[in-house]
């Protein structure tokens, strides 16, 4: 059919071409984003507050059930209906990769737990190097190592969402430590989408600018230190939580099945200048 069609005038090739393409197609209305979510499962890390509780939520407004992943009980908020709290400590890294395994089969997981401490180059303790590396790294690894054999096991094509950020590319002062583990979270999403590309399970990253989560609000309420980067968001604000969900949703769901071991930035345009 294809040879055939080569050989007729350029115009009328085309349009049988298309009449063909529109033939296959017809009837085909593709399925609603949101519907995809329905009576699925997911693992959100870091889900009691901020960007994590938000994902939550959302998945659960979707018809999904949401493992929620919290540090502790003590302090813990209720859990939302169709959830379920698995308390962990993720630096742990034996009793990490139980717990998640232990949660079964799920069709994606969001690595949103994370910490910042903030340091100048000639402050990084030791302290803080390990506590960062080890919950916005480390941690990430166990957890998908875990999540991703659960995945293979029971022949589930998932997704894997990781939260970086755009100082993972971009260096601000005073954040060597957490600059450093972000960048080493873009290149853990590269290494697992080649090694589990071959399995259908997608990785990729989200990488947000400044999120006014409350502790955002708080750490960039001086104009002196979120001046500079405003200055360069062309769009002139901050990211709200919403901004963050509606990209990790895309990121989950099958309306991106072809993107794999990339970075969907959500950052107003502050890379672009």
């Amino acid at each position: 059919m294809i040879r055939s069609i080569c050989k007729l005038p350029t115009t009328l090739a085309g349009q049988m071409a298309v009449n063909i393409l529109s033939r296959s197609m017809a009837g085909q209305a593709p399925q609603k984003m949101e519907d995809y979510f329905k009576g699925k499962k997911f693992i959100v890390t870091g889900s009691c507050a901020g960007m994590g509780e938000k994902i939550t939520e959302r998945l659960v407004d979707l018809g999904s059930f949401v493992y929620a992943v919290v540090e502790k009980e003590e302090g813990a908020a209720k859990a939302l209906p169709n959830t379920k709290q698995i308390f962990c400590d993720v630096s742990n890294w034996e009793d990490t990769y139980k717990k998640m395994y232990d949660i079964g089969p799920v069709h994606g997981l969001v690595n949103n737990a994370g910490v910042a401490v903030i340091e100048p180059f000639f402050d990084v303790t030791e302290h803080g190097w390990d506590k960062t590396l080890n919950i916005n790294a480390r941690a990430l690894v166990r957890i998908s190592q875990a999540v991703a054999k659960n995945m293979i096991d029971a022949g589930i094509k998932g997704s894997i969402v990781n939260i970086s950020s755009t100082i993972s590319t971009r260096a601000i002062p005073d954040h060597t430590t957490y600059c450093a583990s972000k960048g080493a979270v873009n290149q853990i999403t590269r290494t697992m989408a080649i090694e589990l590309g071959k399995y259908g399970i997608r990785t990729n990253n989200v990488n947000p600018t400044v999120v006014l989560t409350r502790m955002g609000k708080i750490a960039w309420s001086d104009p002196e230190k979120s001046g500079p980067i405003m200055r360069r968001i062309p769009l002139g604000r901050f990211a709200e939580t919403d901004d963050i969900a509606n990209a990790v949703i895309f990121m989950l769901s099958d309306y991106s099945t072809m993107v794999n071991g990339t970075a969907l930035v959500v950052d107003g345009g502050f890379l672009a200048g």
